[in-house]
Formats: C-alpha cells, structure tokens, sequence
C-alpha cells in the first residue's frame, strides 16, 4: 500500500467537502493572528499541567502534549459506519473473554488455538469461573484505527486494559472551543464533553448486585506514572476520589478507603494499575502499589473492578488475527471494519516469509505496547533490522509482522509551516448495560517527517477530532 490518503485535500489538492469550512477560515485568517492562537493554547496547556513522561528520558522529565490546531475532520457517514463497527467488536472482545474464563466453547471449535489463549502469559487462570457483572471484562476500551492509502479504515490494535489518552481528547476539545468559537457555531460538531458522565454512569451499572448507591474511586499508581494527569483528570471530572494503593484496606472481603470520616466503603474501582500490580497477595508479591486482599473482594463480588483482570488476553497482539473470527463465531455477523493482514511468526511458513522480508514490513512484539518492541523495516537501518532477526529467531512465537501501511496523513503546524504529518485514531468505547462509542476520540499525529510511530510516550503529538454531524 504505497499511496497516500490526505484526510483533508483530494487527489487534485482540493478541501474535501467535510473540510470546506476549516479551509475557509485558514486562508482567511492572517498567519499572525493563528500564530497568536497557537502560542495561546500553549501557555493555557502549561497552565492545566497537562503533560505526559516520556520514557527513556531523564526521570520526572515531563513534557508537554504538543497540540496541533488543525482538527482531523470525519464526515457523518464515515463515522456511523465506525461506530457500528467499533460497537460490534467490543461486544465480540467481551463475549470472547467471558468464554475463554468459562465455557472455552470457542476454543474447543478450533477457531481460536488453545494454546494461544491458555498459554498466554496475560491469561489470568484466577478469573477462570468468576462471573463479572453484566458479563463485561472491558468497560474502557481503546481501538487504534488507521486509514490506508487505499482510504479504508484498519484497525491496527485493540487496547482492553488502561487505555489511555481521553483526558486529552477532551482538553483538544475544550482549546479549540475557546481558538475558533466560530467554527462550532457554523458546523454541527458532535460534542465529546459528556464523556466524563458517560464513563461515571458505565462504572456505577457495574456495581456488585443489590447496590443502589455506588461509590466509585480511579485507583492510580501515583504520581510517578507517565499517565497520572489523566488519572487525577478523570477522578475530578467524575466527582469521585483518587486513591493509591495506601489509601484502601480490605477487611472481610471488602473494600474501603480511609478517609478523614471514617473508611468509606468502594463498591467500583476505575483501575490504573496493571494487573501484576493490583493485588500482592495474588499477583505479584513486591508489589507496593497494589491492595492486599483486593482480589478475594472481587472474587467475593463485593467489588467491581474496571477493567476485569485477564482482559488482556483479548488485545494481545498474538490474539488480534482472530478477532474477526471471535464476530462470526459470537455474533454471526461478517466484521464491519478490517484488520490488517498479519503473519503469525509461531508458524513455519509465516516465519520463513517474514525472515525473508523484514526490509519491508513491521514486526511487532505481542506484548509490546506504546510503540516499544517493534521493527519499522523501510525506516530501519541494515545493522538494526539483522539485530532483530536475531532476537525473531530466539523467540518467534512472540513476534508478529504486517505490512508496511501508509498511514493517512493530515496537515499539521510544523516549524516550516503546514505539512503532511501521518495520523491515527484512538476512539473509547464505553460497554455498560449498553455499548457506546463516543464521537470522534484521539487523533494521534507523528511530528516528525516520514515517521508513523504516533505514540505520546514517543513524542507524538494531537489534534482535536471532529465528528460531523450532517
């Protein structure tokens, strides 16, 4: 897939219809007055403190998002058909995950391999047989989307675990609110500022049986984790507590939080925390971040834990081929958005192709994430891609490759002016009694020239996404 898709200009460099509007404004705006607006948004960036550590920098180093004010713009077409589509497969990733910690009916058809899931190390043989409220495991989830060359939508990755990044969809939001009011008033954006009630409303429906009243809390690792804006962001805006590990205690399996009145009991905890870190007593027995006895709680149904443990077993990257499957075999529907054709490097002909072809393709660990553990071949150098075909050849099966995807690209403020830049887009999708998929979500845009590696954690940058109404 060599082409390229411009989200905002045609084949011929005119504004796509669902960009007129955008584009009228940004040749009609002197370039000291959007000059002003970007230097505006960012003071007002630093003074809501919302940043980001980016790792492999100098400890406490954070930095700041750097926010693009030219949106990525979807038509309201488009945009139904992707939240059918993201709606349908959150629904078969929660039927998946409640079978293979029940019944394994798909696994005993043969349409997922057993060992895959069973000897997956994110496979948590602790909930094998824990009924979960509602049946959901991924009440918060993440799809990362792409367009190609060719215009049509892949998902690249399915996040079930702590996805991160909705605090700045929601901040992009609010500044380009307050840059351009008159574009709003002009257009019929879809707005994204109820995400913070849709999410407290999705966490109280999963409330252990016979609570009418629920308290909900978003436990955080502290201050120290790379996300911890959006953590003590999301706690503010809901109106619920953020508390550490130190801050529960858990006695005849429930859960409390200390507080200057008294414990108060939780009934839902919005968790930050990896699930090797939840609970020392299960997980693992260093850990200092986590509740002992929080596990036995969950397991005792007096408390409900968002996300489930074990949901990544559903968004391993070994798992991901198999999640078109998961629709037929659960909903008997054909999968309304694509995935990306991928080689499975635990198979002998899918190993020898990609040896063979490592130049040209991505390789990804399948537990990797944030943009860590993979090979960009056309963007690698001899030396780097040999170095990964000796760690490929130790461990095959925890390696996959797709091909290269020319991202789609969109214009972006660089300091040369507007440029290409390629993005992609991180929607959320709420699953409570029912499934929602909010309008729009993060869009996720590479700074650097030529580069598809999107990731904040990478110094990646955002852009607001508007969804179009009519």
């Amino acid at each position: 897939m060599t082409q390229r898709f411009d989200e905002m200009h045609d084949d011929a460099g005119a504004p796509r219809p669902h960009y007129r509007v955008f584009d009228e404004w940004l040749r009609n705006t002197p370039e000291p007055a959007i000059a002003s607006k970007r230097q505006e948004a960012e003071i007002a960036f630093h003074r809501v403190g919302i940043t980001f550590s980016v790792y492999g920098e100098e400890a406490g180093n954070e930095r700041l998002i750097p926010f693009d004010m030219v949106p990525r713009i979807v038509p309201a077409a488009e945009w139904r058909m992707l939240e059918a589509g993201l709606r349908q497969r959150v629904h078969a990733l929660n039927l998946f995950l409640g079978d293979v910690y029940g019944e394994q009916r798909i696994l005993h058809d043969g349409r997922v391999p057993t060992d895959l899931v069973l000897g997956n190390e994110e496979f948590r043989r602790e909930m094998c047989g824990l009924r979960v409220p509602g049946g959901v495991y991924s009440h918060i989830s993440g799809i990362d989307l792409v367009r190609a060359g060719d215009g049509e939508y892949y998902v690249l990755e399915d996040n079930l675990r702590v996805p991160s990044g909705v605090s700045y969809m929601l901040e992009n939001r609010r500044m380009m609110a307050r840059l351009i009011p008159e574009l709003f008033a002009r257009q019929q954006i879809a707005p994204v500022e109820r995400y913070p009630d849709a999410l407290l409303s999705t966490l109280r429906e999963a409330a252990p049986e016979g609570i009418d009243d629920p308290v909900v809390a978003v436990l955080t690792p502290g201050s120290a984790n790379s996300a911890y804006f959006e953590h003590a962001f999301l706690a503010q805006q809901m109106g619920v507590e953020l508390v550490e590990g130190a801050d529960l205690f858990v006695r005849d399996d429930t859960v409390y939080a200390r507080t200057t009145r008294g414990p108060q009991r939780v009934h839902v905890i919005y968790r930050r925390i990896n699930d090797d870190y939840l609970d020392p007593t299960v997980f693992r027995s260093e850990s200092m971040l986590g509740v002992p006895g929080l596990f036995g709680a969950y397991r005792a149904g007096r408390v409900t834990l968002a996300n489930a443990p074990g949901t990544g077993v559903g968004d391993d990257k070994s798992v991901y081929p198999y999640v078109p499957e998961m629709i037929r075999f659960y909903l008997s529907e054909e999968p309304i958005l694509h995935n990306v054709p991928t080689w499975q490097l635990r198979k002998q002909d899918d190993l020898r192709y990609v040896l063979d072809h490592l130049p040209e393709l991505v390789v990804k660990e399948v537990h990797g994430a944030g943009g860590y553990g993979m090979l960009v071949g056309p963007a690698s150098t001899k030396a780097e891609i040999e170095e990964f075909r000796l760690r490929i050849l130790a461990n095959p099966s925890n390696y996959i490759a797709q091909p290269t995807l020319s991202l789609s690209t969109c214009p972006t403020f660089v300091e040369s002016g507007l440029a290409p830049r390629h993005i992609d887009l991180r929607p959320y999708v709420l699953s409570g009694k029912r499934i929602q998929a909010m309008p729009g979500g993060l869009t996720r845009v590479a700074l650097r020239e030529g580069s598809l590696v999107v990731n904040s954690s990478q110094g990646g940058g955002t852009k607001d996404t508007w969804v179009l109404e009519s």
